[in-house]
């Protein structure tokens, strides 16, 4: 039933010239946020005056690769060559996820003004 609804083309956005369906919003939106996530280490980085990765890149690549994956697992598109792109991915910035929470506690997402300034 929800593979159906989300298969249906959006007639709405018929004006773009682009058969858009539900899976591919999750598509879309999943890459943009994969993509994004660059943003956000960038701006991070520029603040700290030194390359770091914020917590929220890693939320960013987990949420990015879960929408992708899902797009190319289960909707009609089901293309293996995406979901080996994004299989790995996904499993890796779990994991980097993780890593950062042990490390950094649950809560704590930024850096102290001593850290960014001295690198600890």
């Amino acid at each position: 039933m929800i593979d159906a609804l989300l298969s249906m083309p959006l007639d709405w956005l018929d004006w773009t010239g682009l058969h858009v369906t539900g899976w591919k919003i999750i598509g879309y939106t999943g890459a943009l946020m994969f993509g994004g996530r660059w943003l956000v280490q960038f701006v991070a980085s520029k603040r700290a005056g030194k390359p770091v990765i914020p917590r929220m890149f890693w939320y960013m690549s987990v949420l990015g690769s879960l929408m992708t994956l899902s797009y190319f697992v289960f909707s009609p598109k089901q293309d293996s060559v995406g979901v080996l792109q994004n299989l790995f991915p996904t499993f890796t910035a779990l994991y980097s996820l993780y890593l950062d929470i042990q490390h950094r506690g649950w809560k704590r997402d930024k850096l102290t003004h001593n850290e960014a300034r001295h690198g600890e």
